[in-house]
């Protein structure tokens, strides 16, 4: 039994030396790599829609009729967008506007305008190429941002009873 101790001992002290062995002879390579990731700015845009009624007879014999709607705009923190407002499907067609509205071949003169406040200037609100696009300055987050646009339907207007209707297009710029 002594001798069959002995081994054990002798064998568990091989093996040791064996695993000592090993460490010795492992080695360990490191090295370091970069990792990138690229933010484009992209944004989105949304419009409400407005609507809005009309009486040229008393309510708006001389007295425009006006309503406002949202654009919101969300843009990648560090873009700075400007919207644009198109001129609509009968753009230039009644004189003194930019817009009008249509019902069937009669026509209802409208603008679209701008927040007084800045970012906005009070003035009509044109395409991203017009005179008078907004530019909504550089986005401080990605968070949606909330501007009115104004629309306006000078007063006095001679048009026939129905419902007017145009479509405008909002574009953001990024």
């Amino acid at each position: 039994m002594i001798f069959y101790m002995k081994s054990r001992i002798a064998l568990l002290g091989a093996l040791a030396c064996i695993a000592g062995a090993r460490a010795l002879l492992a080695a360990t390579a490191t090295t370091t790599f970069t990792v990138t990731a690229t933010v484009g700015a992209n944004c989105t845009i949304a419009a409400t829609a407005i609507s809005l009624a009309y009486d040229p007879i008393v309510a708006n014999a001389s007295t425009p009729a006006s309503t406002t709607g949202t654009i919101s705009i969300a843009c990648t923190k560090g873009s700075g967008p400007s919207i644009g407002l198109s001129a609509g499907g009968h753009g230039g067609a009644v004189a003194g506007v930019t817009r009008a509205m249509a019902n069937g071949s009669n026509l209802l003169g409208y603008e679209l305008y701008q927040p007084a406040a800045a970012p906005g200037n009070g003035g009509v609100w044109t395409d991203i190429a017009g005179a008078n696009p907004l530019n909504a300055g550089v986005s401080p987050s990605k968070a949606a941002r909330n501007y009115t646009v104004t629309a306006i339907v000078p007063a006095a207007q001679d048009v026939a009873v129905g419902t007017y209707s145009d479509t405008a297009t909002a574009t953001v710029n990024f």
